[in-house]
């Protein structure tokens, strides 16, 4: 009896160590765990996150100087900058103002009594010796004209904007503009002197949050573009003009919008009205805005626009796709930008952009469509083809094969006539060779396919014969296209299946003419619109005989 009582004892302690001990590391495993994480996190963690997790007495000293010394001086800051940004902000309203209204001023425009606080300073002194300071670094350099500083900045602003709009009637709406700001901002200035002048330029990334109560779109891109154009600033030390340091237009993009497909439907009831606008800097005399396109989700405009670049380096492209509605404002399908550090000068280069809703937040993966560009730009201080197409020292690769039957008994001046007055003429012949990978379309598993070739401007069409009872038809047949007006023309290839009692339609290719224009004659194969992996095989091949408007 004894003995079994000890075992019965002994199981049960030996059972409750062993959960204990099994306890004990979970435990233990589960805290080093979480030690472990909380490591790799601070690994991890970015200056940015320091400053966030870090209350303000953790700053550095020379932080607290620079706060304390930008509360003092604060309400004369905000005088004179409130009294700079009416004069700046004002004239740009008045571009921006509608035709029923008299005016579009500030009764009341003050930044507000809280002061931007630095959150991160840093500077480096460029001279031609090397030391380290506390706060400062010092590089050796082969300059000693230059100061670099990377400051943080952050501002929960509280600021009071009164907009006063007057009607043509006489009655005047002043409207309390309900701003609240956060503005993070991280910038790098660079100060040097250079021939008796202080030339302060600046690089960095804003990110400024608007709640306004007024129409938004029009004061975003008022303000965006007056305080992020131009990027820099000449400030004289010694009398003279300086003017040549300034940021002047150094060429000409020229854009032809093609045509869009896939895009979003906003309408209930149908399908979608598409405009597009087009822009480098969202001034309302420099943004072009293509027709409407009725009830179509892959409309084609094939309409050419022009726009002055100041620099090519920074400034991008951007496109707006909107759908029509009407009475009510436009609302936006998607957008996209293009940088034009991308193009090479006087070469042409064809893009499809996909459009997305926010260029700044990317995070919405939903397919929105995509947007077909021909881009060409043109620097001031270089030649094209397109600007002097008479210039007998132009590559093969500048037109010159589209110009080269043009009579040489033009007068010197001619060669200085603008591209406007050039008309690109010529005959196109197209041999439409073959097809692959047509969708079947027929009971029996193939189609009967023929292809319609369109003038889309001059609307003259011709089609090839029906192949019977095949997805990988041969045609090699030849058609010759007039074309009065090579640089503004576009080709469009339509595959049909033929039936007894009408057509089905599979799909289409666009084209413009500048690659054929630009090589005379190639054979290539482009993708079929509409099918999953169709693909048309043409070869073209370009006639030119340029004229002259008169």
């Amino acid at each position: 009896m004894g003995f079994a009582i000890s075992w019965i004892v002994g199981a049960a302690l030996g059972f409750c160590l062993m959960v204990g001990f099994a306890r004990f590391q979970n435990t233990r495993s589960r805290m080093r765990h979480d030690l472990s994480s909380a490591i790799a996190s601070l690994a991890r963690m970015t200056v940015q996150d320091s400053k966030k997790l870090l209350p303000d007495r953790y700053y550095p000293s020379w932080l607290h100087w620079l706060n304390h010394l930008l509360d003092k001086i604060w309400p004369y800051v905000d005088q004179a900058a409130s009294q700079l940004l009416r004069e700046s902000v004002e004239p740009i309203l008045e571009q921006y103002r509608p035709a029923i209204l008299a005016s579009l001023k500030f009764s009341t425009l003050t930044l507000g009594t809280v002061a931007p606080h630095f959150t991160g300073y840093d500077c480096v002194v460029i001279m031609v010796w090397h030391r380290i300071m506390t706060g400062v670094s010092v590089v050796q350099t082969d300059d000693p004209k230059e100061i670099v500083m990377e400051l943080d900045i952050q501002w929960d602003g509280n600021p009071n904007i009164v907009l006063d709009i007057k009607t043509r009637v006489g009655v005047s709406l002043p409207i309390q503009v309900q701003l609240p700001i956060c503005l993070l901002c991280s910038n790098r200035y660079r100060v040097s002197s250079e021939d008796g002048v202080k030339n302060i330029g600046f690089t960095g990334v804003f990110r400024l949050l608007l709640k306004p109560l007024v129409d938004e779109e029009t004061i975003k891109d008022a303000i965006e573009d007056s305080i992020t154009w131009p990027v820099r600033k000449i400030i004289p030390i010694l009398p003279g003009d300086y003017s040549y340091l300034e940021i002047r237009p150094e060429g000409i993009l020229e854009v032809k919008l093609i045509e869009a497909k896939e895009l979003t439907n906003k309408d209930l009831i149908g399908k979608s009205d598409p405009f597009a606008k087009i822009f480098i800097r969202p001034l309302p005399d420099r943004t072009r805005i293509s027709r409407t396109i009725d009830n179509q989700l892959n409309p084609v405009w094939n309409e050419h626009y022009e726009f002055e670049v100041e620099d090519a380096s920074s400034q991008h492209l951007t496109v707006k796709i909107y759908d029509e509605e009407g009475v009510q404002g436009a609302e936006l399908i998607g957008c996209a930008h293009f940088p034009l550090r991308q193009l090479q000068p006087g070469k042409v280069k064809d893009v499809w952009l996909k459009l997305v809703k926010d260029l700044k937040i990317r995070r919405d993966n939903k397919n929105r469509g995509q947007v077909h560009l021909e881009l060409l730009y043109c620097p001031y201080d270089t030649e094209s083809a397109f600007m002097n197409p008479f210039d007998p020292d132009f590559r093969l690769t500048s037109l010159e094969k589209a110009f080269k039957n043009v009579t040489e008994d033009f007068s010197k001046s001619t060669s200085q006539m603008k591209k406007d007055a050039i008309i690109v003429r010529g005959v196109l012949s197209a041999t439409v060779v073959s097809a692959e990978g047509l969708p079947a379309t027929d009971m029996t598993g193939k189609s009967d396919p023929f292809v319609v070739l369109t003038m889309k401007k001059s609307e003259q069409k011709n089609k090839t014969r029906v192949l019977n009872d095949t997805l990988n038809p041969v045609w090699n047949q030849t058609f010759d296209f007039v074309v009065e007006d090579g640089l503004h023309e576009l080709l469009m290839m339509e595959v049909y299946d033929h039936d007894t009692f009408g057509k089905d339609k599979m799909g289409r290719c666009l084209m413009t003419l500048t690659r054929v224009i630009l090589e005379g004659e190639f054979t290539d194969s482009f993708p079929i619109d509409g099918t999953e992996s169709g693909n048309l095989t043409l070869h073209l091949k370009w006639t030119p005989q340029t004229i002259i408007k008169e």
